[in-house]
């Protein structure tokens, strides 16, 4: 359960609008995820999708090499958009009261105000569309990280970075589509926390990892949460070019 300052009340009939006095609060777990879907998953802040037809037909059209440009950017449209929707499972909400078009009072739920997603570029600008189209006002900041080219043993390096001037009171989506050896991610969960982000309000939305990756960030960063389709050492690294078209 996320937490939230002692004074404000999580019910509000007043036409649904939140309480203006509330500080950010932590990301809860109200995902529908199966924590235990693999068997490499030993971690309880590791949420994987729970499998099922059409989401291994995606994942096989994503990884399938003869697939064409075109089918291979709508299917991932549609696998990334399964993974942000469940995302917002994790955001705060409050009770909120409303009157159907006959009158009936409907008890139902609204998201509080405080999130934010943060794209690393240029895959991870892949997962924009889908998040938008879900939350049309959300922010949304950029960071772009790149990998030495000539040596690849040296940790890729921060190049670019925009982030809201208030993130340190937001929860974050951090979007990469995978996570291979994890030091993208690293390098920007270390840019988060300059910026006052804590790790508890950190989810990486994510399609597919490794297991190393998954070992190395949670060992490091072990309040952040990582929301994905699979865990598997073969880890689809032609997703950008071939979302992108560049390829070939």
């Amino acid at each position: 359960h996320y937490f939230i300052q002692s004074n404000l009340s999580m019910s509000c009939t007043m036409a649904g609008t939140p309480p203006d006095n509330y500080k950010a609060v932590i990301l809860s777990d109200n995902s529908t995820c199966d924590q235990d879907s693999s068997n490499t998953n030993q971690y309880t802040r590791l949420h994987i999708l729970k499998t099922n037809n059409q989401i291994r037909w995606l994942q096989t059209i994503l990884r399938n090499g003869k697939t064409e440009h075109g089918d291979f950017v709508f299917n991932a449209d549609r696998l990334i958009r399964l993974v942000i929707e469940e995302a917002l499972n994790f955001l705060p909400t409050y009770d909120k009261t409303v009157h159907t078009p006959k009158g009936i009072t409907y008890e139902g739920k609204a998201f509080m105000r405080g999130n934010c997603g943060v794209s690393l570029v240029r895959s991870g600008e892949a997962m924009e569309k889908s998040l938008r189209e879900c939350c049309r006002s959300i922010r949304i900041g950029k960071m772009l990280i790149r990998h030495d080219d000539e040596d690849s043993s040296k940790p890729p390096k921060v190049i670019y970075v925009r982030l809201p001037p208030d993130i340190a009171e937001r929860n974050v989506l951090l979007m990469y589509p995978l996570m291979n050896t994890g030091g993208t991610i690293h390098q920007s969960i270390r840019e988060l926390k300059k910026n006052s982000v804590k790790e508890e309000k950190i989810l990486i939305c994510t399609l597919f990892v490794t297991q190393h990756s998954v070992t190395s960030v949670l060992a490091a960063y072990p309040k952040v949460r990582i929301l994905t389709t699979e865990v598997n050492d073969d880890c689809a690294l032609h997703f950008g070019e071939r979302y992108f078209g560049t390829d070939k």
